[in-house]
């Protein structure tokens, strides 16, 4: 029986140490995996289907490169007497995407700029295979002003753009010498090797599938607008097939289409991608593990966004639990030891109980960086049977026509995404229905029972008065019959508690501005709501509960958000504005995405047979 139980426990040894395989691994339900059964698509750019092999342990189609991982050891970064990092250490492997989440002012962005070599810690070291690349998105959106978005773009792989400055200006010579033939020479080898002689055709799938037209590709970076800075950015990060990729906010400024086409590049990307998003659906897309940034500490979970959602609470829980177990333990060994220590016939079992309360770990459980705002739209009245009806609108800016002969009737209950790639049209149409822009031809009318409260893209026009503290500026829009102490109790829902509320509006980061604007909308008891982007500078918890609250408004909401997540679960009907007019259906964002994709699908075939 001894024997049996000493084998056992050396296969449980063994088991322990090898570790189990890829194929005795428990996959949470959701967790896509990018590189399990995915076959290269031609699709993408050369630099993702090159160099490839088949591991031999892996299923038919699962396409693997050789990469060593990223490794971050004891490291530690403070600023004053606020520590943001001690004693960090993680590794990153090859063939995941990490999603690096954590409250704003947790250091995501502070830890990628770490990795990437950007910012000194205080200790510790970052470690990486030889050779290895790193590219991340730049964040600089001026700083290619003067150079062309093609070369912008090729800029992302230094080594190959130098060569490629070099062997362009070498052609130009008018005389070639001999030095210069085998100079020449050596540029080639460098450049072929480096895969120069596709770079333009790779370049050209990027800004492509990002959004950006041919017609764009030769001009200036200057002369392009903040949101194709953005995109030429992002293809200039993803260009030559990077071994670490990382990628802070990438879907900021994109258009839906232009998320969906990330989503599948990075699915298919076969190195090492750590990612920083407040998007929830495209993490869940694209994640296979999550870096959650808490407690001081970075913890890795397997699976993506949502299963590290339920796998966090679940630990809280389970610490929450243990710790109320200890401290009840606790109490009672107190309690013994006060009744009986002066008891000489029990003074031996309340001396060894002391010695059990010594022995007990009472830790307090550790304060979350996370914290939740509490968003609540009340409205002060139901709608009644007119809520809003717009005719024949019309709106022309600097010569092009946004939207014409725009009609539309909104109904009791409704909560519209107004989707599609023109986000001025939806600014602009937001800003005529708030009463801000007066429209060129047509008009609108809203219902007398109907009060309406309107978040902008732009709020620098509300926050004009930097010399107001928070507390003044919220009483502009408080009932008169509110005082002050009503005022602080409000922001101190929405985490302005303490000396916070004190703040001159002047320092407020994007995230605080948003808060404020949402403390406003709350307090006006509006019931239909009209918000342009609300998610734009949030933490992924103020999302949350914006995005809950929406859900359970019981009135009218109009908005446009290029959040996924945040469109599929409060819109019950979706209006698509196009150059040809308006789309307008009941249902919910996903089933018109299917119906949009069967649409396409269709026409693909339908042109394909008249072709043939």
């Amino acid at each position: 029986m001894k024997s049996a139980r000493r084998n056992w426990q050396r296969k449980k040894r063994k088991r322990k140490k090898g570790g189990a395989n890829w194929r005795s691994r428990i996959i949470p339900q959701g967790l896509k995996r990018p590189l399990l059964n995915k076959k290269i698509n031609s699709s993408l750019p050369f630099s993702q289907t090159k160099n490839t092999r088949c591991h031999g342990d892996f299923p038919h189609g699962f396409y693997y490169e050789d990469k060593t991982m990223i490794t971050a050891s004891n490291i530690a970064l403070s600023y004053g007497k606020r520590v943001i990092f001690q004693d960090v250490n993680i590794k990153f492997t090859p063939g995941n995407c990490y999603g690096l989440i954590g409250a704003n002012g947790a250091g995501k962005s502070t830890f990628l700029k770490i990795l990437a070599g950007q910012l000194e810690p205080d200790r510790g070291q970052i470690s990486k295979g030889p050779g290895q690349r790193i590219a991340m998105l730049n964040q600089d959106q001026f700083a290619f002003d003067e150079v062309t978005v093609f070369n912008t773009v090729i800029m992302g792989h230094k080594k190959l753009y130098r060569v490629m400055a070099e062997r362009e200006a070498l052609y130009a010579k008018a005389e070639f010498s001999e030095e210069d033939g085998i100079r020449s020479g050596e540029l080639e080898i460098k450049f072929g090797e480096m895969d120069g002689y596709e770079a333009e055709a790779e370049a050209a799938v990027l800004l492509s599938g990002l959004g950006i037209p041919e017609r764009m590709r030769q001009k200036k970076m200057k002369e392009l607008d903040g949101s194709d800075k953005v995109r030429v950015l992002l293809a200039q990060a993803l260009f030559g097939n990077p071994g670490i990729l990382l990628l802070d906010e990438p879907t900021n400024q994109l258009d839906l289409d232009a998320i969906r086409w990330l989503e599948d590049f990075l699915s298919h990307f076969q190195n090492t991608v750590i990612i920083v998003s407040h998007d929830r659906h495209f993490l869940n897309q694209v994640c296979t593990h999550v870096a959650d940034i808490d407690y001081g500490k970075i913890r890795i979970y397997v699976g993506n966004y949502d299963f590290w959602y339920q796998a966090s609470q679940l630990h809280f829980r389970q610490k929450e639990t243990e710790s109320k177990k200890v401290k009840a333990k606790a109490e009672e060994l107190k309690g013994f030891i006060q009744r009986f220590s002066s008891n000489a016939s029990k003074a031996r079992q309340a001396t060894s109980r002391k010695k059990l309360l010594e022995k007990l770990t009472l830790d307090d459980m550790p304060t979350s960086s996370r914290k939740y705002p509490y968003i609540v739209f009340k409205p002060e009245r139901p709608c009644g049977d007119i809520i809003l009806e717009i005719n024949g609108l019309s709106k022309e800016i600097e010569g092009v026509s946004l939207f014409e002969d725009l009609n539309l009737t909104v109904n009791k209950g409704d909560k519209i995404a107004f989707v599609g790639t023109n986000s001025l049209a939806k600014t602009t149409l937001f800003q005529i229905l708030a009463g801000e822009l007066a429209p060129d031809k047509g008009s609108f009318r809203w219902g007398v029972t109907i009060k309406n409260a309107y978040f902008p893209k732009e709020n620098n026009g509300y926050f004009g008065n930097g010399e107001l503290d928070l507390i003044g500026w919220l009483r502009q829009y408080a009932p008169p019959k509110e005082d002050a102490s009503f005022v602080r109790g409000f922001l101190g829902k929405m985490l302005f508690s303490g000396e916070e509320a004190m703040k001159k509006t002047s320092v407020l980061s994007g995230g605080e501005r948003v808060r404020c604007m949402l403390s406003r909308m709350m307090l006006s008891g509006a019931n239909a709501l009209i918000l342009d982007e609300p998610s734009n500078h949030l933490d992924l918890e103020s999302i949350t509960s914006l995005n809950n609250a929406l859900i359970a408004f019981p009135e009218v909401v109009l908005f446009a958000s290029h959040d996924h997540q945040f469109v599929a679960t409060v819109a019950n009907r979706i209006v698509e504005i196009t150059p040809e007019g308006i789309i307008d259906v009941m249902m919910n964002f996903d089933e018109y995405l299917a119906m949009k994709e069967a649409a396409l699908s269709g026409e693909n075939i339908y042109q394909e047979r008249q072709a043939a």
